[in-house]
């Protein structure tokens, strides 16, 4: 695997975790190319393992050798390093150790995360996160020679095409007119049956567009979808919360503005 190939492989995992995490792709991609030789050391290519992470991991783990330094002598010791299905379960953990820090210390990489990519590898290396000196301007002479901060720079609304911008006009627009016709309905009961028959009618035509949307790259649920996503588990329109595309929490958020993904009600 050439360095290049290296990076187009592992770019999608770390600008998806850098949504979630907050942590800069650059700093992850650096980092994970320095650890693990590329990609080719033999904890990442037996067990995926790119940032030498012990214990036991989602697909379990694997014993390795391994130098460690015990009263300033280096010894070689048999050591269990966690095993992932994929390069994105190690770029999880690595966040996960960044966030939460260790045992001793939860707010040691603090600093680390909500930062750019060359401020991000300072931190990290001034935190003590490796005991090379120069771990700070390895990191960024990486993501220097390899422009690694494009993976950056990812901005939501460039996700959607002029064509499925339009089609959320559209739907946004049919949604007011929905609302006009429920806050027409009178307390007739034929009236009201009348009106959820259409209501539905539309909401089956919305949820059938969400199902085109849906198929898009799977992402975690949104902090601005969130609210939007519990009411429609609540009303019963949704079952897998997590894993949708952008456009299709965007969707569930108009719906939800507009007032259609309440508890199912009884006429």
């Amino acid at each position: 695997m050439t360095e290049n190939d290296f990076i187009a492989t592992i770019a999608p995992f770390a600008v998806a975790d850098m949504k979630r995490s907050h942590i800069a792709a650059s700093l992850t991609i650096a980092q994970a190319a320095l650890e693990s030789g590329w990609g080719s050391s033999g904890l990442t290519v037996k067990a995926g393992n790119l940032f030498g992470i012990k214990g036991s991991g989602p697909a379990g783990s694997i014993t390795m050798r391994t130098t460690e330094y015990r009263k300033g002598q280096a010894i070689q010791i048999s050591a269990a390093f966690r095993a992932y299905n994929h390069w994105g379960e190690s770029i999880a953990d690595h966040s996960a150790v960044i966030l939460g820090g260790v045992s001793w210390n939860r707010s040691l990489y603090s600093k680390v995360a909500y930062t750019d990519g060359r401020t991000a590898a300072r931190e990290i290396a001034a935190a003590g996160y490796a005991t090379d000196p120069d771990y700070a301007s390895k990191l960024i002479q990486i993501m220097n020679t390899y422009n690694l901060f494009q993976y950056d720079e990812v901005k939501e609304e460039d996700e959607m095409s002029a064509e499925d911008k339009q089609k959320l006009i559209d739907l946004e627009t049919e949604l007011k007119e929905l609302r006009q016709l429920v806050s027409g309905l009178t307390a007739s009961k034929d009236t009201l049956k009348t009106g959820f028959q259409e209501q539905g009618q539309t909401l089956k035509s919305v949820l059938e567009q969400l199902k085109a949307v849906q198929g898009r790259t799977a992402m975690d649920v949104p902090d601005w979808a969130q609210s939007a996503v519990n009411a429609a588990v609540a009303a019963g329109l949704l079952d897998t919360p997590a894993g949708g595309s952008y456009d299709f929490y965007r969707t569930l958020a108009v719906l939800y503005r507009a007032g259609l993904l309440s508890a199912k009600k009884e006429v």
